[in-house]
This record gives structure tokens, sequence and C-alpha cells, in this order.
């Protein structure tokens, strides 16, 4: 059902790789919503993804970008805003990748060569982008930036391993651009904390079907799914909060603050 949330907006959404991604989930919901938007993903991530079917859905433009390249952003920006003939007034940051964790490194064993690149693909690209956006005054006021974190950020998940750090320092960038962005921009700054979903970078994580199943007994809602994630995301996006921001959003099913569930122990 749509409700014309993003009736008149513009964005760009980071991430999308396929159906099971979020940031597919929010690209269909936000075009649902009336909204118009680019694409955009590493060239090698357009090579192996769906991303042409979602924008042949979504009728949205496609521009070929590396989130940690800030030649690449410029030039992401640069069009997405002569497409649009303006500025724009969303964004979706749904990037992470741990080397590490994909070639079974636990945390005592990081290679810190891969601790560095995972480091700028799934936190640094974070500033990076909203660099770009603040320094081509590419927001509009009023306007939202959402990115996509976990609660190991705040807790020790052993097999989660360096992305947790990641996440961590992906909340600290929200906390501290979005005082800037609202300052001078009136625009918000948010992470979502997400309950475990079955996405192509989950599943590299050991154990997280195990995890799935414990979250999902935890929850007093059960898990959040990439659906309902996204759902919530559009709220963000819309003018009905136009007063959150720097905040870390849990969207888990009450995960976040349940000691233990009676699920569990009896």
């Amino acid at each position: 059902m749509s409700y014309n949330l993003l009736k008149g907006k513009k964005g760009i959404i980071f991430g999308a790789l396929d159906e099971n991604s979020i940031a597919w989930k929010v690209a269909e919901r936000a075009y649902e919503e009336k909204a118009s938007f680019v694409l955009t993903n590493t060239p090698a991530s357009l090579r192996i993804g769906k991303i042409y079917e979602l924008s042949h859905k979504t009728k949205s433009m496609v521009i070929p970008a590396d989130a940690t390249s800030i030649q690449d952003l410029n030039i992401l920006f640069e069009k997405t805003l002569d497409h649009f003939g303006g500025k724009i007034d969303f964004l979706l940051h749904s990037i992470a990748m741990s080397i590490n964790i994909r070639k079974g490194l636990t945390y005592p064993s990081l290679n810190y060569e891969f601790l560095r690149k995972g480091w700028e693909i799934s936190a640094v690209s974070y500033h990076k982008i909203m660099q770009t956006a603040w320094n081509k005054k590419a927001m509009n006021k009023w306007g939202s930036i959402v990115a996509i974190t976990y609660i190991a950020s705040q807790r020790s998940f052993p097999h989660y391993g360096d992305m947790s750090d990641y996440k961590s320092y992906l909340e600290s960038i929200t906390r501290n651009f979005g005082y800037h962005w609202g300052i001078k921009e009136k625009v918000r700054v948010n992470t979502v904390s997400q309950s475990p979903s079955i996405t192509r970078a989950a599943k590299a994580v050991k154990g997280f079907n195990q995890l799935l199943i414990l979250s999902e007994k935890i929850s007093p809602l059960g898990n959040a799914s990439a659906q309902d994630c996204a759902n919530y995301i559009i709220t963000l996006f819309s003018d009905l909060t136009r007063k959150v921001t720097m905040q870390n959003l849990y969207h888990d099913g009450g995960f976040s603050h349940t000691g233990i569930s009676e699920a569990l122990i009896s």
C-alpha cells in the first residue's frame, strides 16, 4: 500500500545487489511511495548482482561507483544532480564487507590489511559519501541520510569479527557528521540497527543461521525482516521524522532491550 510519503523526493540508494538485500527492498518501497532515485554499486557488484532488473522495475538510473573512491563519488553526485536538475532529499548507505570474515579469520587473528580494506568499504565510505554530498551542496533542507548497522557494534558477537568495529565507527560518524548536517542544512543523519537479515554479506558470518534462530526467540516481536526494515527506512526519508537525527535506531523486534526470553528457558 502506498501513502505517497516520498512524492516529489529524490535520492541515491547505495548497495542494492539482489532481492534479498535491504537496499533492494528500500528501492522497491521508495518507488511505491513515489520517490525518484539513482541506484549505485561497484562495477563488480553490478556484474554479479541483479541491479538492472531493479532499475527496470523502479524506472531508476544506475550509475556505477566505488563508494571508497572520491573520484567515483564526485562523478556519481554530478551525474545525479544533473539527472534530477537539482538537489536530492535522501541517501541510503547499505554497504558492508569483511574480508577477514570471508577468509574465516577469527578476531584474535585479524589480517590488518584486510581490516583496513573492510573499514574503508563498510564505514569510511559513509563519511566519504556525506563529505561529497556536503562539498557539492547536494542535499535539500530537511533531507535524510540513513545507514544500516547491527547491535554487534555495542555488544560482543564472537563470529561477527571486525565487522563489529566497522559498525561502531559507522555509528560514530552518524553522530559527528549528523551534528554538522543539522546545524548547517537541517539534514537528518541516522543509523538503523536491524535484526539479523538473510543477505549475501550475512551468510558469510559463521553460525548465522543459529544466530537468526536465537534472535527470533529472544525478540518479543520476533525478528524484523528486510521488508520491515525497508518500511521503517521510508518513514525516516519522509517528512514525518524531521526532528529525528544523530540516532542509532533499533529495529529488531525488541531484541536490543531483552535480557532473556521464556522461549529459551521453558
